[in-house]
C-alpha cells in the first residue's frame, strides 16, 4: 500500500530515485513506526511522515518522523553517532557491523597556541524561563581559553569568534536569543548528538560540537523540545558559568555571566531524529 511520505530532494539524491520512488510506493518503508524525533507512534499510511537519512562517511540508515515534528531531510552525523543512533533505533546493544572510521568533527575552535588538540567543549541541558515559557536550552562552556585558528596570543576568543559566527550578546535573560541561520541541534533517538553549523560554500552542515555518546536528556527538556522545535544554545567563557547542580543556580550564574556581557546565545532548530 502506498505510503504517506515525503522524501526531500536532498535524501532522493542520496537514495537513488529508484529506491525513493520504491519507499513511496509501499515497499522497504514501515506502516507503523516510533517518530525518531518525538519517540512516539507513528503510521506512514495515515498521517504524513519524513523520511530522514542519517549519513556518515560511508554508511547511512534511514529514519522515519512525523513530519509535524521535522522535514524530510539529510543529517551529517559522524560514523560513532550514526552507530549509536542505529543502536537506539534498533534496540540492538551490539555494534552494527563494519564502520568505518569516522572524521574528525569540524569546529571553528582550536586549543591554546602550543597544543594539538581540539577544543573541549562542556555542554549542559536545562530548562529556562524565557518570554514566561520554558525553554529547552544548552550551556555550553569550553575547559579553558579558546585561541583564535591560527594565532599565538594569549587571551581568550571563544566569545569574539562566537559572536563572528551569528552568535549575539545577551542582555536580558527574560528575552528569546535571536534564530543563528545555519545552525541546529541534532537530538537523535531521543538523546543529545551534536550542535550541527552551517557547511562551507553552502555545502551540508557538519559538527561543531558532537558528544563522545549520546547524551540522555530528561523528558520535561525532550517534551519542551518537541513542544518549541527550537533550542536556546548559551555559550560563556571558562569558569563563568560552571557545572550547576540545579536549575536555579544555573539560570543565577548564567544572570550573573550576562550582567558581565560574558554570555551570548542564539535559538536554533531541532535537526535529525
Amino acid at each position: 500500500m502506498p505510503r504517506m511520505l515525503d522524501v526531500s530532494d536532498d535524501v532522493r539524491a542520496e537514495i537513488g530515485d529508484e529506491e525513493a520512488d520504491r519507499l513511496l510506493a509501499g515497499g522497504n518503508a514501515p506502516g507503523n513506526y516510533d517518530c525518531t524525533s518525538c519517540r512516539t507512534p507513528g503510521d506512514s499510511e495515515q498521517e504524513r511522515t519524513s523520511t530522514v537519512l542519517f549519513v556518515g562517511e560511508e554508511t547511512a540508515v534511514l529514519a522515519f518522523a512525523h513530519a509535524s515534528c521535522i522535514p524530510s531531510q539529510v543529517v551529517p552525523v559522524s560514523e560513532e553517532q550514526l552507530q549509536g543512533a542505529v543502536r537506539s533505533i534498533t534496540g540492538e546493544d551490539g555494534p552494527a557491523a563494519e564502520p568505518p572510521a569516522a572524521p574528525p568533527p569540524a569546529t571553528p575552535f582550536t586549543a591554546l597556541p602550543g597544543e594539538h588538540r581540539q577544543a573541549t567543549l562542556g555542554v549542559t541541558c536545562g530548562l529556562v524561563l524565557v518570554e514566561n515559557d520554558l525553554r529547552p536550552a544548552l550551556v555550553v562552556e569550553p575547559a579553558g581559553p579558546i585561541a583564535r585558528p591560527g594565532s599565538t596570543e594569549p587571551g581568550d576568543a571563544f566569545l569574539p569568534l562566537l559572536l563572528e559566527h551569528g552568535f549575539a550578546t545577551v542582555t536580558d535573560m527574560s528575552l528569546l536569543p535571536a534564530p543563528n541561520p545555519g545552525w541546529s541541534v541534532l537530538l537523535a533517538a531521543g538523546q543529545l548528538h551534536a550542535i550541527l553549523q552551517p557547511g562551507s560554500d553552502g555545502g551540508q552542515p557538519s559538527s561543531w560540537w558532537q558528544a563522545h555518546q549520546p547524551l540522555p536528556v530528561s523528558d520535561g527538556w525532550r517534551a519542551a523540545a518537541a513542544k518549541a522545535r527550537t533550542v536556546l544554545v548559551y555559550a560563556a567563557p571558562v569558569g563563568a558559568v560552571g557545572h550547576q547542580p540545579r536549575e536555579d543556580l544555573m539560570r543565577e550564574a548564567m544572570e550573573k555571566a550576562a550582567a558581565e556581557s560574558r554570555l551570548v546565545a542564539a535559538s536554533m532548530p531541532l535537526a535529525g531524529t
